[in-house]
């Protein structure tokens, strides 16, 4: 199995160097977990998905944290076939596929219920593509329901979904939507994009 992340951080400051590099630093106490590219356009993350959400999380927070306006940009996959496995990106968290839709909805909840509150409140909407998968379907409308009792759920909108909150708990909510819906060994990708900050919540 294969999964990353391709991460970009725009902060709305004139400072937007010194507090993307600085927020790159946060990433530190992850790197023996996960590989890490950065260039020009993005940062790379190649790991499980459980290291994923919290490096993101943390690389996000770090930024959001200079009070400026702050979005993220993230595309997240895994299992996609145009790559190798990796040994790093082992073991899948998420619930065991031995469950049913509604344990694993259930489950997912129970996850999120125990994520650390960071006391920093962000916006999210995302849209998950669960692909290969002949009930695809009942995939997305399982994590759909998933997301409206996570205790994060903004509101649907078209194309994809709003979550709202601390950020601890939203990014859990994101990370068991990745792992805890889809085929365990199909192709799903995510599209994310997060905000603090934002003037247009005053």
């Amino acid at each position: 199995m294969f999964s990353g992340a391709q991460v970009s951080l725009y902060p709305m400051s004139d400072d937007f160097v010194g507090i993307i590099l600085g927020a790159i630093g946060s990433l530190d106490p992850w790197r023996d977990r996960l590989r890490i590219e950065t260039d020009s356009l993005s940062t790379l993350m190649v790991g499980p998905p459980d290291v994923l959400f919290p490096a993101m999380r943390d690389l996000f927070c770090a930024a959001a944290r200079s009070g400026v306006h702050t979005t993220m940009h993230a595309t997240v996959s895994r299992g996609c076939p145009g790559e190798p496995d990796d040994p790093i990106c082992t073991p899948v968290a998420g619930p065991s596929r031995d469950l049913s839709l509604a344990e694993r909805v259930e489950a997912c909840r129970a996850v999120v219920a125990t994520a650390p509150v960071l006391e920093q409140e962000i916006s999210v909407q995302f849209s998950l593509y669960p692909l290969g998968v002949g009930h695809h379907m009942d995939e997305i409308y399982g994590c759909i329901e998933f997301l409206k009792t996570s205790g994060t759920f903004l509101r649907s909108k078209n194309f994809c979904t709003a979550l709202r909150g601390d950020a601890g708990p939203v990014f859990e909510t994101l990370s068991q939507a990745f792992t805890g819906f889809g085929a365990t060994a199909g192709h799903l990708a995510m599209d994310v994009t997060v905000s603090a900050n934002s003037p247009s919540d005053r």
